[in-house]
């Protein structure tokens, strides 16, 4: 079985990466926010985590105003890192793990928090300002990330309690899980700033000691307070660390703090905890192999639930049906359809299911049936006559067991 092995609270910072990545670490300006993180670093090593669990905020640069989840979960089987406008960072592909990522959004969901499902999707520095700090990369990350987009950038955003919450269904998803992993659950954000208006630079390092001591020992305090006392308390952006109690709340209450750093050198309070779990047996809880909400859903002839597995198995596939809502793509397959398949990367399975418009084989590989609509459109087929050859009838034996055979 799973199970959680600690946490980390961590600021996210996109100044660190910078300086990272100039290689600062010994100036004398950067050396204590780097020089703090060290012993998170090792006891990372020490204890070899299998999977992080990040909890982050995308800063708009996989996700915009246009469609901004309030909980998503990265589901694929890696991630590279965003380009913020300044090029991309010199890090290596972080490898995620598909199958935890599928049963923790099965779990959770099933427990009533409607997370969305990414992939192909960066992260931002959100995740990569702590993360080259947190493990070391120069020959590949040492383990997986599972990450959870929070968001903390456009209200209403989820409540304290909310994220309190989702940090413990978490937990209860992560040790039903039922592979031997080690997990260290992340929570990034914070402390005090403010980056914008006339409050800009505002810190309170009294507010900041409040939050550490409290996140520790007692937060349900930190729980139950509104985002207005996180603005007025912390500045505007410090309502971020509400993730932090996400990752609290993945926590037992019988932890012990291994360290704490924090560093105030321009506008945020640059913060480093560890958190240990005194106890690290896995727990007997039921283990939960897949939707519980479709189970026996095997036993229904001709019928093919479309999940996250298939989702993340088959997204080549669905995404060059999707694409063919766009007449640059319905151009290209119409001018010549075997390079069109090879363009998109399609397998040679593929590209035969394609070619011989086996709409039931499609449908089987994984290809959802709304995508796969928009290209029956393209070679000249109706929705009906799609569904007399999944149900290998003529177009007339179909119609003739509907309601009314005329309406087509």
């Amino acid at each position: 079985m799973a199970r959680i092995i600690g946490g980390i609270g961590a600021s996210h910072v996109p100044t660190i990466g910078v300086a990272y990545d100039k290689n600062r670490q010994d100036f004398p300006a950067w050396a204590p926010l780097f020089k703090g993180f060290e012993p998170a670093f090792n006891w990372l090593q020490e204890k070899k985590p299998d999977v992080l669990v990040f909890f982050y905020n995308d800063h708009l640069n996989a996700f915009f105003y246009d469609l901004y989840p309030t909980f998503a979960i990265g589901v694929a089987p890696s991630y590279g890192v965003a380009d913020e406008g300044a090029g991309l960072r010199p890090l290596p592909m972080l490898p995620g793990h598909p199958e935890f990522a599928r049963h923790i959004a099965e779990s959770m969901i099933n427990e009533e928090f409607d997370l969305s499902v990414f992939q192909d999707r960066p992260l931002d520095h959100g995740v990569f300002s702590p993360l080259p700090l947190l493990w070391p990369h120069n020959d590949g990350w040492p383990g997986a990330v599972v990450p959870i987009q929070v968001n903390v950038v456009q209200y209403p955003l989820p409540t304290a309690m909310r994220c309190y919450r989702l940090g413990q269904a978490l937990r209860r998803a992560i040790e039903s899980y039922p592979e031997d992993l080690s997990v260290v659950v992340v929570g990034t954000g914070g402390l005090s700033h403010q980056i914008h208006g006339e409050r800009t630079g505002y810190n309170d390092t009294d507010w900041d000691m409040r939050f550490i001591d409290l996140i520790e020992k007692d937060p349900m305090v930190l729980a139950k307070m509104k985002h207005v006392d996180y603005i007025r308390l912390g500045g505007a952006e410090s309502v971020e660390v509400i993730m932090w109690l996400a990752m609290r709340g993945a926590l037992s209450d019988d932890i012990k703090k291994v360290h704490q750093n924090y560093y105030l050198a321009t506008t945020t309070a640059m913060t480093v905890l560890v958190f240990e779990e005194n106890d690290q047996t896995a727990r007997n809880n039921a283990i939960v192999s897949q939707n519980p909400q479709l189970t026996g859903v095997e036993d229904i002839p001709g019928t093919y639930a479309f999940d996250i597995k298939t989702g993340t198995e088959s997204i080549r596939l669905n995404r060059f049906f999707w694409n063919m809502k766009t007449p640059a793509s319905r151009s290209e397959f119409e001018q010549d359809e075997a390079a069109a398949c090879h363009k998109a990367g399609l397998t040679e399975q593929e590209t035969a299911l394609v070619r011989d418009r086996n709409w039931l084989g499609l449908i089987q590989y994984g290809a959802n049936f709304f995508v796969l609509e928009k290209f029956a459109r393209l070679v000249g087929k109706t929705n009906l006559e799609v569904y007399a050859s999944m149900r290998g009838e003529t177009f007339d034996q179909f119609l003739a067991t509907r309601q009314v055979p005329d309406a087509r």
